[in-house]
């Protein structure tokens, strides 16, 4: 049996690292060094387009538990991330570039993978070789004709990323360095606190900058631009992205009325990305709007917010649970084309489809997590039949089903929920 993968972003790697490992020459298809998608800029595999967190890192989290399901499974990106971490509070953030340069270095000096630079155009049919495509939410061009034509079924919707500054720009007589509860370093983030003057009349000028893209569209809920948000209501980034709980501003001794964070970019620390704010504004509206935030009046942008379109499967019609496509079980997805949603979880995708293209090459069975951890639930969510108005999906509790009786206290809730999940993936391995 031959097997391809096809893309190296963070399920492609995580897909192939599986197969490789498993004793199986593996070929990995990367268009880097002959085409670019508009939001890529280094020719390095598992590229972070958007932010350079992988969100909260402690177990009794969502995000932290499904980190610790894909390391028990063999993960290659998650002991990656940990080795070049920044400090980021409760958060797992990385120095993006050390990260992709030391997954394409343990990606190329796999003797069983074999690196093909070459633009796919087409899928492989041959029922000898298992095919995983992880092509990624930017998929286009021929390909994407080809998968639209094959499976039916396409959507797409749009991703927003947020702007970068540099630490030195930014004026700490007026911002301050803090984690959310004091949790984490002082300069894990810097703060950029607004009077309840200062706000509104930000969020004023958000409300009315001119955008990049004229047209409306579709765009999911969690990377949605913050000047969208804004025009929801002059409150709702407030109570969003620019929610000041868990902070005191020194220079008052109070909470502020609303504050921006900046969370690191780098291991340095010589830059740092505005969280949560993707947008779609013009650069020089970005320049000139930003700029109000108090802090950043002089701040030196060394990346603007971009916008680009991200498409993906109806997979509840296409998918089995362990991401094999229903109408031919040689053929795998992989990654945020099928719906799932952020890095962990596409690359949580790559493995669980790695891991099953080797066990249909061995005549086993499928192996799916059960529902009760963060991938079996997350396999379950993107090939539920039931589910309509299909939207990409992240990691979070509220995919696992409830404790009996109920846990009262958020915190032991979630703890439990974590506990039962890793017991469960324990005894799942066990069988497989």
């Amino acid at each position: 049996m031959n097997f391809k993968v096809i893309g190296a972003g963070l399920a492609g790697v995580e897909a192939a690292w599986q197969i490789a490992n498993a004793g199986y020459q593996v070929d990995l298809y990367e268009m880097k060094g002959i085409k670019r998608s508009p939001a890529h800029k280094t020719d390095l595999f598992a590229e972070l387009v958007c932010s350079n967190s992988l969100k909260a890192a402690r177990l009794d989290s969502a995000a932290g538990l499904l980190k610790e399901e894909m390391s028990m499974l063999g993960s290659l990106t998650v002991p990656v991330a940990r080795g070049c971490a920044v400090p980021a509070g409760g958060a797992l953030a990385v120095d993006r570039d050390i990260f992709s340069q030391q997954i394409t270095d343990k990606i190329k000096s796999h003797k069983n993978i074999k690196i093909i630079n070459e633009v796919v155009e087409a899928l492989d049919t041959d029922d000898n070789t298992v095919t995983i495509v992880a092509t990624g939410p930017l998929t286009d061009g021929a390909l994407a004709e080809n998968i639209k034509s094959f499976v039916g079924e396409y959507l797409s919707f749009y991703d927003a990323a947020a702007p970068i500054v540099t630490a030195d720009s930014v004026d700490m007589t007026k911002a301050f360095g803090a984690s959310r509860y004091g949790r984490g370093g002082d300069d894990d983030y810097i703060n950029c606190p607004f009077s309840k003057d200062e706000y509104e009349s930000f969020i004023n000028e958000l409300v009315n900058a001119q955008s990049a893209v004229l047209h409306d569209f579709d765009v999911y809920e969690g990377c949605m631009p913050i000047e969208k948000l804004a025009k929801r209501g002059v409150d709702a980034p407030r109570f969003g992205p620019m929610k000041p709980v868990g902070l005191i501003d020194p220079n008052t001794n109070h909470r502020p009325w609303a504050c921006v964070q900046l969370r690191r970019e780098n291991a340095k620390g010589t830059m740092f990305n505005l969280v949560g704010f993707q947008t779609n504004l013009k650069f020089g509206e970005q320049k000139r709007v930003f700029s109000m935030i108090p802090g950043l009046e002089n701040a030196e942008f060394v990346r603007y917010g971009v916008m680009h379109r991200n498409s993906f499967l109806n997979s509840p019609k296409l998918l089995n649970r362990d991401f094999s496509l229903r109408t031919n079980k040689h053929i795998f997805f992989a990654g945020q084309i099928t719906g799932v949603e952020g890095y962990m979880e596409s690359a949580g995708s790559g493995i669980i489809a790695g891991i099953n293209a080797v066990r249909l090459a061995q005549d086993k069975p499928s192996f799916v997590p059960e529902n009760d951890t963060m991938l079996g639930a997350l396999c379950e969510y993107i090939s539920d039949e039931s589910v309509t108005g299909f939207q990409p999906m992240g990691a979070n509790f509220g995919v696992l089903p409830a404790i009996e009786p109920k846990i009262r206290d958020k915190k032991e809730r979630y703890a439990a929920l974590a506990k039962r999940a890793v017991s469960s993936l324990k005894k799942s391995m066990e069988k497989m």
